[in-house]
């Protein structure tokens, strides 16, 4: 039975520039059916959740535009839940506009935060472990964070320093969090992954809706009047109007700046459940099914010869034929299509924008 004061918040307002051609302004890959199992990543996010909480209590935070892709996808969630930002001023206004939001109707919300365009392989161990965290968080004041034990020396995500001498007597799988370090280099990181207590920053968070909105007081005043002095406008038909008007006061801030790094009581549950956060060609290559010879088929009728670690996503081809290429992203979108160096995947944003 799921517990009716938790809630979830799917953030699913990014462009996923990293990801082009499959992945466009107008449809962000959290959008898309990447892994070709018939449910986009937002779905396969909202599908994790489903005994967590009862389905009224899923909020999506999005972009306006992408407002009816959000209601196509989650027919299920109730119109009022979708938020839509009015521009992007990253995740620490757009955690604070959900967590004033959730207060005004249930101050004893106690609520799990995630990107919409990560995946999971092991969904049964997630789940289990969003509910440890959260029977943790609805008694303390305490924020956790999801710490994944690293497999490689990557580059790609920020790192938790954790110290894993002591657990909290409250529940055993969850220790202080020492610091957070931005993303590393690759010495750094290979120096990380020497040690247990470095682990991979999710970005998933736990906390009770007053915990939050506290932090948010005390680190963030200036974002916390703003969503503060309209708390008689949430659920009535002058919030979006509202919304539209003030939200471009916030500050462009992710919430690891903001808050995470400065909050005294802060925890970590490392775990390990097959994430990724999918931010690349190469971690989708990692992700999915390959040959014997390293290539991931994405699509209809894709056929390789003579090829090595290539992964190929063209889901709209009728026959693709890949010959005599080792390491390349082949996608096509659209009537855009291209042909890149997977050691040259950084480029991709700038190609985008050319």
């Amino acid at each position: 039975m799921a517990h009716t004061n938790n809630h979830i918040v799917i953030m699913a307002g990014g462009v996923g520039s990293r990801f082009w051609p499959m992945s466009t302004p107008d449809c962000p890959k959290q959008f898309i059916d990447i892994l070709g199992v018939g449910r986009t990543l937002l779905q396969l996010t909202f599908d994790r959740f489903k005994d967590i909480c009862p389905v009224e209590n899923v909020w999506v935070v999005t972009n306006k535009k992408y407002a009816s892709l959000v209601s196509e996808q989650l027919p299920e969630i109730n119109k009022e839940n979708i938020l839509l930002e009015p521009c992007r001023r990253n995740t620490a206004p757009c955690i604070a506009y959900v967590s004033w939001r959730i207060k005004s109707k249930d101050p004893k919300a106690n609520v799990v935060v995630t990107p919409s365009d990560h995946i999971v392989t092991d969904t049964d161990e997630f789940r289990r472990v969003i509910k440890s965290c959260l029977k943790f968080t609805a008694g303390t004041d305490a924020i956790v964070t999801l710490g994944m034990t690293p497999t490689r020396p990557e580059t790609g995500y920020g790192y938790i320093l954790a110290d894993l001498s002591a657990s909290s007597p409250r529940n055993r799988e969850i220790y202080r969090v020492d610091s957070f370090r931005e993303k590393p280099d690759l010495q750094t990181a290979e120096e990380y992954i020497k040690h247990k207590n470095y682990l991979w920053n999710a970005g998933i968070f736990v906390w009770s809706v007053s915990t939050i909105v506290n932090a948010f007081r005390v680190y963030s005043p200036a974002i916390s009047k703003l969503f503060e002095s309209m708390l008689d406008v949430y659920g009535t038909s002058q919030e979006q109007d509202l919304i539209d008007k003030r939200y471009q006061e916030c500050e462009n801030i992710s919430v690891d700046y903001a808050i995470m790094e400065k909050v005294e009581e802060i925890f970590v549950c490392p775990a390990n459940f097959g994430w990724s956060d999918l931010g690349t060609w190469t971690s989708l290559l990692m992700k999915t099914n390959h040959d014997l010879y390293g290539n991931t088929a994405i699509g209809e009728n894709i056929k390789f010869f003579d090829s090595h670690n290539c992964i190929v996503h063209t889901i709209g081809e009728k026959k693709v034929v890949v010959q005599g290429l080792d390491g390349y992203i082949v996608a096509e979108n659209q009537g855009s299509l291209l042909v890149c160096k997977l050691s040259e995947e950084q480029r991709i944003r700038q190609f985008a924008e050319e």
